[in-house]
Parts: C-alpha cells; structure tokens; sequence
C-alpha cells in the first residue's frame, strides 16, 4: 500500500464510521492527515509494517472506545516523534496543548518494557497508570500492542517473545486495573501461545476434550433461562455464552495447582444482561430458583464494585436444566452500562460530548481518584515510591524516573555524574530552555556539555535530586581542597612567626597533637581547609595546640616542678636536642637510659604530663610503655 492509498484509507475510515456526531472531517482532522502524509510518506515502523499502516490498525482498535478529535488526532500523529518527525513545540503549535500532551505521553510508553529493566515490574505498570492524568494516553498505547500483537507472525522470533512479555507482564494487568477487560483479553490471547506455547497448546487439547464430550449445551441453557426469565416478566433480557480465555484457565490452573480444567468451575459461563439493578437481583433470585447455587460461589461487585469500577453479580450454579449434572456454570448478572463499562473500563466515561463540560470535569475528578486508589494496590496500603514522579526520555528513547519539578541538570546527573559536572546547557523536544526549566512526563531531553567540567555552586539551589547535590559537592570538595589547604597554611605561619615559632613543616607537625589527640596527617589537611575557608579561625590554635599551652606555662614561670620517677626535679633547658619541627618545649633527659651521657646515636621524645620532654634513647625498653600519642621525633643538634 502506498502512503496516498494509505491516507486514503484513513480518511474512508473516518468519515464512514458512525461517529455520534462527532465531525472527523474537520480542518483539525484534515491537516492531521496532511502531516501523516508529509513525515511518514513510504516510512516503515520498526515492525516493518509501513508506519500508515500501523496506525489505520492501531485507529481500528481506538474507535470502538468512541475517541473525541483530540484522541484521534493524537493516535494519527502518535509516532511522529521518532526519525525526525515532528517535535513536541510543532505539535502543540499546529494542534493545541491537548495533543502534545497525548502523543508525548503515548511516545514515553512506548519505550516501557520489561527487557533489561531495573525497574521491578509492580513499579512500571504503576508508571504505566501514572504517567498521565489522561486515559486516553494509556487507551492510544493500549491499542497500539494491542495491534503489533495482531501482527506478532510477521515480527522477529526475538521481537515477537520482548512484545508478548511486556504484553503479559505490563499492558494485560494495567488495563485490568483500568477495567478495560476487551483490551486485556485482546493481549493476552495473542500473547500466551508465543510465551507458553507447551502450557497453550495442553489447555487447548483438554478445552477439545470437553466440548467433544459434553457437546455445546451452553446455548441450551441459555435460551432456557431466557424463557424463564421472561416468564416472570423480564421482557428485556439478553443471555449470552462467555468462553473463558486459555491465559485465564492457566493462571487459575496454576494458582489453585489445579491438573484439568474440569475443575475449574467457571469455564462455562453465562452474561445475564438487563435494564436496571432492580432487575439485576430480581434476575438472580429466579437463576437461584432453577438450579443449586453452590456456597461462597456468590459474589455482588454492584454493592461493591471491585477498584477498577467493574460491576456485576456472579453466582455459579449446578443442575442446571440443559447441562450436565457434574458441571458447574458461572453467571454473570448485569445491566447494559455494566456491560459496557466492563469492556471498556474508565475508557466508556471519556465520551466527546462531555469533553471540557461540568460533567466531563466530574469524571476526570473520579478517574484521578480511582487512579489514586491503583497505586496503593498490593503495596501494602503503603503509598507507591513512584507518587510525585516523573518520566523522561534521552534522545537513545531510555527512561529516566526525576522527582516532580526536577530541571535538565537533575537529568544530567541521574545519566552520569560526568555528564552533570559538564552541563553547559539543554535542548528539550528540540527547544533550548534555561537550566531551571521544570521538565513534563514525556519530554525528550539533549543535555549540551563543557569539554571540560564548569560546576557552580549556585547550581545547589537549582538541584532536585540529593544525590546529585551529593556527587556536585563532593566534586566542588575536592577541587577548592588544595587552595584552600594552602591558604590556611599561610595563616597559621603567619600566627606561628608572631609567636616567633617555626614555620609549618612538610608534615605539619605542630598540628600532630590538637584538643588532646593525635590527629592523622589528612586531619592536619582538614584542620587547615577549614581554616582556609574560614569556618575556624587560625587564632583558635592559641588553646588548641599542646605546643601554645606548653609555651605559655614555660613563660609563666621561672622555674616548674615536674615529676620524674616520683622525685620533684627542676626542669632544665638543653640545646643539644632538637624536636619534630623545631618546636622549642623544655626538654630533659630521662634517668633510665640517660642518653646524654651514653651518646645514644638515636634519641625520641616523650611528652609527660606537664608539657615537659623526656629525652631517651630510642632502644629503651621504657619507651614500650609510653603513649603513642605522646611520642615526639627528636634528633641531636649540629
């Protein structure tokens, strides 16, 4: 099919489809037309249908659901974001806020799949419902796999596994939540003959079996309780057959470990669908009457519907006239808007005549709270993580999860640290926007970088994420370390020569012992930054540094008693020693090993309690009991 004659289909479909009053036809319409024309052309969809034809089959699928102009026009237009298409600030230009939104969200789902996630599976089909405040967001996706699912024969043998996977997994249990059982029956069914085609195929064979052994009594029973009913006076009653869907004989096969499907007791099954909810249990009370209702079978989701909205009476009976007496039926009691809204879930309320009036208001309020109500199911009662975040894409189309009213640089540094520190500026949906610009769920976003990294501090008011302010100061840490190492160095020998003292050596050691401990030589670093950048002041020293206090007690007296060996002995002062980084502290030699007078060729200083040095030789066996902390280097004098 060529892109005219596909065009030319679409617009057959449109206009000879009952609308309900709607003007497809419209000039909106029409130029929506015109575009596919113009950016999908001969195109192919990565499915290698032909992009036109891909959306006359994913349209199809939409129409039933009654979709308003906005809806169609964004279904039309949903894939031209990729290649070159369309941009999002082009789309809203030539067709209103309404539509961008709808076909960026549409392109976002897109991109959600359960190959090579990190995300737990719960979390993306939360993502899926929460994404947009939009149903038709999530009915225009639904339809879109619904329709490459139609196709899966002609897909890939790897493509066909990846779209049935995320078929099962993803879309069949969202649109369940969202109620929208044709859509989820739909994808399942083509689904779990690719996925499990040993389970599919045994099902199947038992499904044969079964019919071939009680033959097609369904219908029987049908038209028996369709006179019954009608005899008590329920003219307008309509009874049909349900077939139960393999996946669904599966998984309660596989929940309730059950080995043959005669065992599942709502494998026959039977819609009863009236005018009114009075009917509805008037209706009930005579299916009671003509076979055995069989106990906790019975269940009313019209007092109270299930949180998806589905609403129905279920009862299964057995005995019932027309079927075998070993097989139970289930039946299903509703009135027509039951029937409906179970096709088509919280889809049937987005009608094109309530859009944008009072009505239409309250039922978007409604969606939202049912909406809000999904995303607590199975998490506990617990509120899910993913509330108050977003969804945008890179240009590569992977998803980056941002907190709400996070900016171009929280993207930068959720892709990679190095990508944020060199953030010189960002295109979103093709637009340059400042670095404060507050992404949407959807937006396609292209971060522009420094060849080297050009990190603000003033980026810290700007950044949503904590860990991007994290990896944004410690990276500001370790560049401004150095400078301001080296600026309060300067101070501190600026204090020490005041205090006609050695400068700082290339250890630091007049830093060593600070507020009466040992610090390491990165703790002297520290000490110095801080000082540097002015969050301690260089005067502070005075009283935090055993050599200032020891200074000060030696100039405040002439002489000073210190114990030795219990014995009171007058300090002395000698000039033959000198300690670890010229500090001048009263020294004297220790009477154990007297070093002096051995000529110890190594000698080390022990700090006591007074301030004082003892000087021994280093092979003293004393020094075993001497504070670590308190050991000083010391060397001869020339």
């Amino acid at each position: 099919m060529s892109s005219n004659s596909g065009t030319t289909a679409l617009r057959e479909m449109l206009t000879s489809t009952d609308r309900k009053g709607i003007m497809l036809d419209s000039e909106r319409v029409q130029s929506a037309l015109r575009t596919v024309e113009e950016i999908y052309g001969d195109k192919l969809h990565w499915s290698k249908e032909k992009t036109t034809d891909h959306i006359i089959g994913t349209l199809e699928i939409l129409l039933p659901f009654q979709p308003d102009e906005d809806a169609v026009i964004a279904c039309l237009l949903h894939h031209s974001l990729f290649d070159g298409g369309l941009t999002l600030i082009e789309l809203e230009q030539s067709f209103g806020p309404k539509v961008r939104s709808l076909v960026s969200g549409v392109h976002l789902l897109s991109h959600v799949t359960v190959r090579g996630r990190r995300t737990p599976i719960e979390d993306l089909r939360l993502m899926l419902l929460t994404v947009s405040d939009d149903i038709r967001t999530i009915l225009i996706s639904l339809c879109d796999r619904c329709h490459l699912l139609d196709r899966t024969e002609e897909l890939e043998s790897d493509d066909r596994r990846r779209i049935c996977q995320d078929a099962l997994q993803l879309f069949a249990p969202v649109a369940a939540r969202l109620g929208i059982y044709s859509l989820k029956h739909r994808l399942e069914s083509h689904a779990f003959p690719v996925l499990y085609p040993n389970d599919a195929e045994r099902i199947n064979m038992q499904v044969s079996r079964m019919y071939k052994q009680h033959g097609n009594f369904i219908d029987g029973v049908a038209t028996y309780l369709t006179d019954a009913l009608k005899a008590q006076g329920m003219k307008d009653v309509t009874i049909v057959s349900r077939e139960k869907q393999l996946y669904s004989i599966f998984m309660k096969m596989r929940h309730k470990s059950l080995s043959h499907i005669q065992d599942v007791y709502d494998f026959y099954a039977l819609r009863v669908v009236v005018d009114t909810v009075e009917e509805c249990y008037q209706a009930l009370g005579i299916i009671h009457s003509v076979g055995r209702p069989i106990s906790h079978r019975f269940k009313d989701y019209i007092s109270f519907p299930k949180p998806n909205g589905y609403q129905s009476l279920h009862t299964t009976l057995a005995r019932v006239p027309g079927a075998p007496s070993d097989i139970p039926i289930e039946i299903q009691v509703r009135t027509k808007d039951m029937h409906r809204e179970a096709e088509f879930g919280v889809a049937a309320h987005w009608s094109y005549k309530a859009y944008g009036s009072t009505e239409h208001a309250v039922e978007h309020a409604q969606l939202q709270h049912m909406l809000a109500s999904q995303e607590i199911l199975d998490e506990g009662g617990g509120q899910s993580r993913l509330v108050d975040h977003i969804f945008v894409l890179s240009p590569k189309g992977d998803i980056i999860e941002l907190p709400e009213g996070a900016t171009p640089l929280d993207f930068a540094f959720q892709v990679h640290t190095d990508l944020g520190l060199s953030f010189r500026g960002a295109r979103v949906n093709g637009a340059m926007v400042p670095i404060d610009h507050e992404l949407e769920n959807g937006d396609v976003i292209e971060i522009l970088k420094h060849k080297i990294p050009k990190p603000s501090p003033q980026w810290f008011q700007l950044l949503k994420l904590s860990s991007a302010r994290s990896r944004l100061k410690r990276y500001l840490y370790i560049q401004e370390r150095p400078a301001l190492i080296t600026q309060g160095r300067q101070l501190v020998n600026e204090l020490l020569h005041k205090h006609s003292m050695k400068r700082l050596d290339q250890e630091l050691s007049i830093l060593r012992l600070c507020d009466g401990e040992v610090l390491s030589f990165q703790q002297r670093e520290d000490l110095l930054m801080k000082i540097g950048q002015g969050s301690e002041r260089v005067s502070s020293l005075i009283d935090r540094l055993e050599v200032f206090r020891t200074l000060s007690t030696a100039n405040n007296k002439n002489e000073e008693l210190i114990i030795v060996e219990e014995k009171i002995l007058p300090p002395k002062s000698n000039d033959a020693v000198e300690l670890e980084g010229g500090v001048p502290m009263p020294t004297r030699f220790a009477k154990c090993c007297k070093p002096d007078e051995k000529h110890a060729k190594e000698i080390v200083g022990v700090i006591n309690r007074a301030g004082i040095v003892l000087v021994h030789g280093k092979t003293c066996g004393m020094l075993r009991n001497a504070n670590p902390a308190r050991i000083v280097k010391a060397q001869w004098s020339n």
